[in-house]
């Protein structure tokens, strides 16, 4: 796959592929080839069918998708040139269409703006996956299972050295670490079209990956994360692997999460190194208490760990915060302040997501949870969050999020339409009745 930054020359475009996002922030497409590329499709988009994408109703379904040419990027492919976009959503009388992802991303950072407590919103996301070679699984009335191979050591077929123990693959150096090849084959990829990697090495499990991406504004960042995802499941399928960004995918093994890495900024500077406890400002700290708050509740935790196996993940004893906490350098905390950093580098950490969230509605709420607290001059000492007090654990379970976020959602009123949050509710429930009713190979085990 080879990707470049779009120069603006349309000239010597063959295929125009216009990206949209569904409801749980996966990507769909749209192809219009040469011939009918124009300016008239560029300004006023296509009309497509947005019940099918998960946000309208089949009676009242018609939205036009306008590219946003700012994300655009060229792909050699099919023995041609492709332009790829990401798009904005708009109803059919050219007003934005709220529920959209980009919509309430784009919303969160002027309503930031609006308060006068920041200009934005800076994010790092560390993608956290899973690579492996061969996987099957089926879901019948009389049978299910789930069966994977990984080169690294996991499966019948890979037992041939160099190998490690399935849970001490942090930081392997190839050739023990299989992967790093194709790390760097993604990461170089990314920088192509303009998403900033940070680093890249091997995660703790084997098999295991992870790809830290650099600062970005509060949408770029959603941008570069939806692309980042694209770009690793492509090129895995090029090189006949198989990527999960699931939560938890093995029994008794890593999980991977979506930590995201945050502060806020005006006129340039971060508004969180400070002189108060943990080298923070007292904004700071309102804003990781509002985060604390509202995913106690399970309101926010609705939004940045929304399935039914990110609760698989949230289990004691992997690095996986189970608790509503802050602590200076303590990856046992839902609010990690890494203990490495230096002045004005301060920032905080929020260890709980996952990458089944929509990372647009996930970026949005974290942020709007933040300037809750900041707004109601919250105080993480006071709600006993700190590492003194015992410790106030999230509600674990998906249905649970799900009656928080029904209850507590005044705080994301500024950028997420009722209807939004009402739909969503609706559609994680489902998910939750279909894998909380099915029995498991576990429960035959114990009770057959």
């Amino acid at each position: 796959m080879e990707l470049k930054k779009f120069d603006g020359n349309l000239d010597s475009i063959d295929i125009f592929n216009l990206l949209m996002l569904d409801i749980r922030g996966d990507l769909r497409l749209v192809t219009i080839p040469k011939e009918y590329l124009s300016d008239k499709v560029i300004k006023e988009g296509i009309g497509f069918d947005a019940s099918n994408l998960g946000f309208a109703k089949v009676t009242d379904s018609d939205m036009v998708a306008i590219p946003d040419l700012s994300t655009g990027f060229i792909e050699t492919a099919d023995g041609g040139m492709a332009l790829n976009c990401l798009c904005d959503v708009f109803t059919t009388d050219g007003e934005s269409y709220m529920q959209y992802p980009r919509a309430v991303a784009r919303k969160t950072g002027e309503y930031l703006k609006e308060t006068g407590i920041a200009d934005d919103a800076r994010m790092l996301v560390e993608l956290e996956f899973y690579l492996f070679s061969e996987v099957n699984y089926e879901i019948g009335n009389g049978h299910s299972f789930y069966r994977v191979q990984c080169p690294e050591g996991i499966g019948e077929n890979y037992r041939t050295p160099p190998r490690f123990g399935i849970q001490q693959g942090y930081h392997r150096p190839p050739p023990q670490d299989r992967f790093y090849h194709f790390r760097n084959k993604v990461v170089a990829t990314m920088g192509a079209i303009g998403i900033p990697v940070k680093y890249h090495h091997h995660e703790v499990a084997a098999g295991q990956l992870e790809i830290e991406l650099d600062f970005m504004s509060l949408l770029k960042a959603a941008d570069g994360v939806t692309l980042a995802k694209w770009i690793i499941k492509k090129t895995a399928a090029e090189e006949g692997l198989c990527v999960t960004f699931m939560p938890k995918p093995l029994y008794k093994t890593a999980g991977s999460g979506m930590h995201v890495h945050q502060y806020l900024e005006k006129d340039g500077r971060s508004l969180f190194p400070g002189n108060a406890q943990l080298n923070l400002t007292p904004l700071a700290h309102s804003y990781l208490c509002g985060i604390l708050e509202h995913s106690l509740t399970g309101s926010l935790l609705a939004l940045t760990n929304p399935s039914t196996n990110s609760y698989k993940r949230l289990v004691p004893g992997f690095e996986a915060p189970v608790n509503a906490s802050f602590a200076k350098a303590s990856r046992a905390a839902a609010i990690r302040i890494p203990g490495y950093l230096k002045g004005d580098d301060v920032r905080i950490e929020f260890r709980t997501g996952d990458a089944t969230a929509n990372i647009y509605y996930m970026l949005s709420a974290m942020v709007l949870a933040g300037l809750d607290g900041i707004q109601r001059g919250a105080d993480p000492y006071k709600m006993e969050f700190d590492s003194t007090h015992k410790p106030k654990s999230f509600p674990l379970n998906l249905n649970l999020t799900l009656n928080g976020l029904a209850s507590d959602r005044e705080y994301l009123a500024p950028a997420f339409p009722e209807s939004l949050l009402d739909l969503w509710i609706r559609i994680k429930r489902e998910e939750a009745l279909y894998v909380y009713n099915a029995p498991t190979p576990q429960e035959y085990e114990l009770y057959f």
